[in-house]
């Protein structure tokens, strides 16, 4: 199942790239995410904003919102959420930063800001704001300042 991680954001890269350009290509493209997505677990909102270098380790149990912003060489595992908050004062989408390792089985919901270099422990659940520089660990989450969080972690720099 290695490629599958590859296939799957190949297929995403391909919807957002025809989504407003060309609605046939889309919805063709759109399809076959839709089957591979199904197939491996992984549910990608078509309107996520990830930056380059972005991967899944593991594929399986992914859910992440359409209106979540994700940084440059960012990385998660399986079972990982990122989603919307519906109703209170933090509702909306997260926006992670550049260089984030995000754990099996972490949660992250809210309209909250993760920083540059933080690392979500796995488990954790995240729905308040992450300075840069700093790992996560926990349920509830609790902030460790660290200038090496995701050293040895984030190890992916390629345009993917």
């Amino acid at each position: 199942m290695g490629i599958s991680k590859y296939r799957v954001m190949y297929l995403f890269r391909k919807c957002k790239k025809y989504k407003d350009r060309n609605k046939l290509l889309f919805y063709f493209w759109r399809m076959i995410y839709g089957h591979y997505a199904t197939k491996y677990g992984v549910d990608l909102g078509t309107t996520t904003q990830i930056g380059s270098g972005f991967i899944i380790r593991h594929v399986g149990g992914i859910a992440i919102n359409g209106g979540v912003i994700i940084g440059k060489d960012c990385e998660i595992l399986q079972g990982v959420t990122i989603g919307y908050e519906r109703r209170g004062k933090r509702q909306g989408n997260p926006t992670i930063g550049d260089r984030v390792w995000i754990g099996s089985n972490a949660i992250m919901v809210g309209n909250i800001k993760v920083g540059n270099n933080v690392l979500i422990a796995p488990g954790a659940f995240v729905n308040f704001d992450v300075p840069d520089d700093s790992i996560v660990i926990g349920n509830p989450g609790k902030i460790i300042p660290s200038e090496k969080a995701t050293d040895g972690y984030v190890v992916n720099t390629l345009d993917i």
